[in-house]
């Protein structure tokens, strides 16, 4: 029997449109399809803790954003958009975070306390993170490539971090020197006479939550901002929590030389006003009812790795007309 050549053409087309309806399946569920991003990202980053802050009692917020211990962060992350609309990044940070309690005013109020307390501390931050990034814009746009569109976004994650606060010791010269906090145990971490304070660990879990948007110049490259804030469960980042303790007790865990360096580290008062010679056992050097957090400001540079199945690339194919024989 004799085949004809609009049979064979439609059979052809048929085959030909099933076989790329299969690929481009299998391309859009694997991962070098135009749906991966990667990026570096720079910015200030702050601490909100126990020391230093604003009038008032201090709070966990920017109310108490101290702008001259601002230190700037780095970062780079890597994201995979399983849609357009949702993206999961895994990111790095390193930073620095400071506090001081001579940034805090004296306008006569609880501020004071923190001005004459005189703690300060400073400490490197390293951090990763994955988290989840939602555009809901997404919905409202008529795809007609990335070249030229702002995109706002909210995210949030969880992750960890690794932290060493350091405070300045002043040696009999009057020379100065940053010490690590953590082994001379200023609150009485460990000691057998306050059981309920435990050694912590420097490196602690985070929760993350945040927002920003992002504008693509060209269809590979976008500039952004973004506010990323961390809820941590530690109050121990600037190594200080709760009461003062009895300062003999350094002489009884402590090498001679680390207590020396222990006494003028857990009580600065006395630095700050040299007549002050008062008895602080028990009293409040920290509020254990609040953890530390912090959180940073940053700009984002990042590409979109296109390929040939990439929302551009799908774009573009669409537009042409398959052409047999």
């Amino acid at each position: 029997m004799r085949t004809s050549v609009h049979t064979v053409r439609l059979t052809v087309l048929i085959i030909l449109l099933t076989f790329f309806s299969f690929y481009s399946q299998a391309q859009s569920i694997s991962s070098p399809n135009g749906k991966l991003e990667v990026g570096l990202g720079i910015g200030p980053m702050f601490f909100l803790g126990d020391l230093g802050g604003s009038y008032g009692i201090g709070k966990d917020f920017v109310k108490d954003v101290d702008l001259p211990m601002t230190k700037i962060s780095k970062g780079i992350y890597l994201n995979l958009y399983p849609t357009e609309w949702v993206g999961l990044r895994i990111a790095g940070n390193l930073g620095y975070l400071q506090g001081d309690d001579a940034q805090a005013p004296d306008k006569g109020g609880a501020e004071r306390y923190r001005l004459k307390r005189n703690l300060k501390f400073e400490s490197k931050i390293t951090e990763a993170y994955a988290a989840i990034e939602l555009y809901p814009t997404v919905f409202f746009e008529q795809y007609d490539g990335l070249a030229r569109k702002l995109r706002p976004y909210v995210l949030g994650g969880a992750g960890i971090f690794h932290f060493n606060p350091k405070g300045e010791f002043i040696e009999p010269g009057g020379t100065t020197k940053m010490v690590a906090l953590k082994p001379l145990r200023l609150e009485g971490q460990g000691f057998a006479e306050y059981p309920d304070r435990k050694e912590y660990s420097l490196t602690q879990k985070e929760v993350l939550i945040g927002g920003g948007f992002k504008f693509y110049m060209s269809e590979s490259m976008y500039v952004g901002f973004e506010i990323l804030h961390r809820k941590t469960f530690t109050d121990y980042i600037d190594d200080v929590s709760t009461k003062y303790i009895n300062p003999a007790l350094f002489n009884t865990y402590l090498s001679p030389e680390d207590a020396a360096m222990a006494r003028q580290l857990y009580f600065r008062e006395n630095i700050y006003n040299p007549a002050v010679s008062r008895i602080t056992i028990d009293e409040q050097r920290g509020d254990p009812t609040d953890n530390d957090a912090f959180f940073s400001g940053i700009i984002r540079f990042g590409w979109r790795l296109n390929g040939a199945n990439s929302p551009t690339g799908r774009a573009k194919r669409q537009l042409k007309c398959p052409v047999f024989y």
